[in-house]
């Protein structure tokens, strides 16, 4: 074995053992609040878990002991959780100690090991401008650790993004309705179409896919991407077409400009999210991707209630 291959199965074992904790104190019962049924039949009495539905409380044993425990039911249906990360090159952008595309990998693993934990399947699809690696849903450890490998250390081939063409691989991937977690800075807009951002392409296929599966979007920021610091002249590279431009910082004018433009771009596309009726998490580099996590699993418990 390898340098090089010892410190990946080194950092996969850290990964594991980062997210596993947190999994287990943080995540499991939303998880389970969040995408599982009430079921049918019952299986077990276990230990309370933070985020459990309460109404699942067995009183009767919880007064026996000095812990609280629910009701365990057999589900009503087995999921699939898709992870589909956007590998592009504009991912490798961070200012806050870590870029979008380790910040969407640390997610992921929490996704991936909170469905291995709850005996669902779980898949994963890297793309960039091209698909770039898929791996079809299964349980287990030992996929589990594959996908966290995949995402931790595939090298695209692509640097530019197409959202579309992900999506419709998705599409033909998963026949049956399936839980899709797409992460992305969804910074793909076609110029040529105006102000109707929910025409574009990328949304048009957002919705058409969210029909068909139980879509969550993750939209990944830098704070960085939304202002600019006074450096004096700096020469700036579009990471994914490789387009440079050289501009002075110093003028308070352009930085009002761009601040304001960048503003006015997120806007624009968080307001097609929303007329798209789309699940979102907005996932900044800055802060801790469990806040976003919490808010989506009790949003979408309380519409089970």
């Amino acid at each position: 074995m390898d340098a090089r291959t010892k410190e990946m199965l080194k950092k996969v074992r850290t990964v594991e053992i980062q997210t596993r904790r947190i999994v287990h104190q943080v995540l499991t019962g939303s998880y389970r609040s969040a995408f599982k049924g009430s079921g049918i039949d019952f299986e077990e009495v276990r230990e309370y878990c933070y985020g459990d539905d309460v109404r699942a409380i067995d009183w009767n044993v919880t007064a026996r002991s000095d812990q609280t425990f629910i009701k365990k039911f057999r589900e009503e249906r087995e999921l699939s959780i898709l992870l589909v990360l956007d590998l592009s090159a504009s991912g490798a952008f961070g200012s806050s100690g870590v870029s979008k595309r380790e910040y969407a990998a640390e997610l992921a693993s929490a996704l991936a090991f909170s469905a291995a934990l709850n005996n669902d399947k779980v898949g994963l699809v890297l793309f960039s401008d091209r698909i770039e690696k898929v791996i079809y849903p299964q349980k287990g450890r030992k996929h589990v650790l594959r996908i966290l490998r995949e995402i931790l250390f595939h090298e695209p081939i692509g640097r530019g993004t197409d959202i579309v063409t992900a999506l419709h691989y998705v599409s033909k991937m998963m026949r049956k309705r399936s839980v899709v977690f797409l992460l992305s800075d969804f910074l793909q807009f076609d110029n040529n179409v105006p102000q109707s951002t929910k025409d574009q392409p990328m949304f048009r296929a957002l919705r058409l896919a969210g029909r068909k599966h139980d879509l969550i979007c993750g939209i990944l920021s830098d704070p960085r991407e939304n202002t600019l610091p006074s450096a004096g002249y700096v020469e700036f590279e579009d990471a994914e077409s490789g387009d440079t431009i050289e501009i002075n910082t110093r003028s308070k004018r352009f930085r009002k400009k761009y601040e304001d433009l960048t503003t006015k771009l997120f806007s624009i596309r968080d307001n097609a999210f929303r007329q798209c009726g789309l699940d979102t998490m907005h996932l900044r580099t800055d802060t801790s991707y469990l806040k976003a996590l919490r808010l989506l699993f009790a949003r979408r418990s309380g519409r089970h209630t």
